[in-house]
């Protein structure tokens, strides 16, 4: 067997909040969610410090919801930035100040598709693009689903929201055959297959 450079380890797990030394910072540009801020930072003693250019978010929270028969709520929403229509699951922005994620995973599906959870469990915080910007999204597991009481008014890209139901599967199908590129879905089809299949968190 060919001997392969690096380490073996039985586990590994990422270390948050372990920030290095930011001799200058600045915010050039404050937008409508999201800040650009630079950074002046030292990553390694005795060498000078690197710029780092970060896109600071407030962070989001997602629900994949899943029914019965094994089918994942959808809906399809225009995305500006690469000019697409894209299949995602319900999800907004953590922009109610002191909600919990969970709470705001809740608030989500009943807004973005009428549904209420009977159980709403964490799958997992993904980190998006950590090279260049500080946003985290955490992902929720839906099911026991019902119908909400209330049916929410939607503006803008929301207005044109319609619930569908696809099985896992098939979802599945999609985002390996390049179809389903939204990478929070893609993330949150396979977490909660993983799940659902009888694996624990």
């Amino acid at each position: 067997m060919t001997e392969l450079p690096g380490t073996h380890l039985p586990t590994i797990e990422d270390r948050l909040h372990v920030g290095r030394t930011v001799e200058s910072s600045s915010r050039p540009f404050e937008g409508k969610v999201v800040n650009v801020r630079i950074d002046e930072v030292r990553l390694f003693d005795g060498k000078d410090a690197v710029r780092r250019d970060v896109v600071e978010h407030p962070g989001a929270a997602a629900v994949i919801a899943v029914n019965d028969e094994n089918e994942v709520a959808f809906i399809k929403q225009y995305r500006h930035p690469v000019e697409g229509e894209l299949w995602e699951v319900p999800a907004g922005l953590l922009d109610v100040e002191g909600e919990d994620p969970k709470e705001t995973a809740r608030r989500e599906l009943a807004e973005e598709v009428d549904l209420v959870a009977g159980r709403l469990d964490k799958l997992l915080t993904l980190a998006l693009s950590p090279g260049g910007s500080n946003e985290v999204i955490h992902i929720y597991l839906a099911t026991d689903l019902e119908a909400s009481e209330e049916t929410f008014e939607r503006n803008d890209e929301e207005a044109e929201f319609e619930l569908t139901w696809v099985p896992i599967e098939r979802a599945l199908d999609a985002v390996t055959s390049g179809k389903i590129r939204n990478a929070t879905t893609v993330t949150a089809l396979f977490a909660a297959h993983y799940r659902l299949s009888g694996h624990e968190a």
